[in-house]
């Protein structure tokens, strides 16, 4: 049997904040007696003085110090909890699974995920990116943005294109030549490709030349800006390259820029959406993505 109940402690937490007993019944709406009979059964039973007056407020002994403060974790473990509790009877998830495309510009992700948070702070997002080549676990994901619409994925629609660019570092030797730059010409240089190293020999058959597989697309820019080749590369990740002239675009007769669609797919699972996951996708839509 516990000498101790929560409800005692953060009664005593209570008094604390407040400075005195009335205070702290008051804000609780209760009787200072039942507040004062809480506390002097807590100090009895633990064999120790929690509280002293001094002057008008009502404060620690540094042993109720060390002992709350010890406490307070709990405390707020436990109105978590109860908090928590509340919003499940209020229909609102514990956890959103969200699949993105590696190449979903971050900074408005991030901008989702801060305003989704703010509306739901009790609803946790777990952020999980693949690439292109790779189907994620669909029945595990309960939104996705992905470029392809795999079988079974999740109804989906058009969310946004994101643009590539082909570029190269400002000394490769790429750019050392006058005029434009043809097929033929790219084809003396590896191309730094974002993909897993399973789909490898596919690029590279369909290239007709080197091709070098970068599992990240971090990798692949820094491959490029490291001179190992030249690549399309999401634009809105290497805007500081260009604008420092790092890298530079490449004068190509045709296809400098691609674009590839994301689209917005849910779990064909999920028959009802909750108030929280419409929010979500929702943000997700109305995102400036540019």
């Amino acid at each position: 049997m516990h000498k101790s109940t929560l409800e005692q402690w953060g009664l005593l937490d209570e008094v604390v904040r407040h400075g005195s007993f009335a205070n702290a019944a008051e804000a609780n709406h209760r009787s200072q007696s039942s507040v004062s009979y809480n506390l002097a059964m807590l100090q009895e039973r633990l064999g120790v003085t929690l509280l002293e007056t001094q002057g008008r407020r009502t404060v620690l002994t540094p042993a109720g110090e060390e002992l709350l403060a010890q406490v307070r974790p709990l405390l707020k473990a436990f109105y978590t909890l109860e908090k928590r509790a509340i919003a499940i009877q209020n229909g609102e998830r514990s956890r959103i699974e969200l699949v993105v495309d590696s190449i979903l510009p971050r900074e408005n992700l991030f901008s989702v995920l801060r305003e989704f948070q703010r509306r739901y702070p009790r609803t946790q997002v777990n952020v999980t990116e693949v690439l292109e080549t790779q189907v994620p676990d669909s029945d595990h994901a309960d939104v996705l943005v992905l470029s392809q619409r795999q079988p079974g994925s999740g109804r989906g629609e058009w969310l946004m294109n994101v643009d590539f660019v082909a570029v190269a570092h400002h000394a490769h030797p790429l750019l050392q030549q006058d005029g434009v730059i043809s097929a033929e010409q790219l084809a003396a240089y590896p191309l730094i490709r974002i993909a897993d190293s399973q789909h490898f020999s596919v690029l590279q058959e369909r290239n007709h030349g080197e091709v070098w597989s970068c599992s990240t697309i971090e990798a692949a820019i820094e491959a490029v800006t490291h001179q190992v080749g030249f690549g399309w590369l999401p634009e809105t990740r290497i805007q500081a390259a260009l604008a420092a002239g790092t890298l530079k675009v490449l004068p190509l007769q045709q296809g400098v820029r691609r674009a590839t669609a994301l689209h917005l797919l849910i779990n064909n699972h999920i028959i009802v959406i909750d108030a929280s996951l419409q929010t979500l996708l929702n943000l997700l839509r109305e995102q400036s993505w540019h």
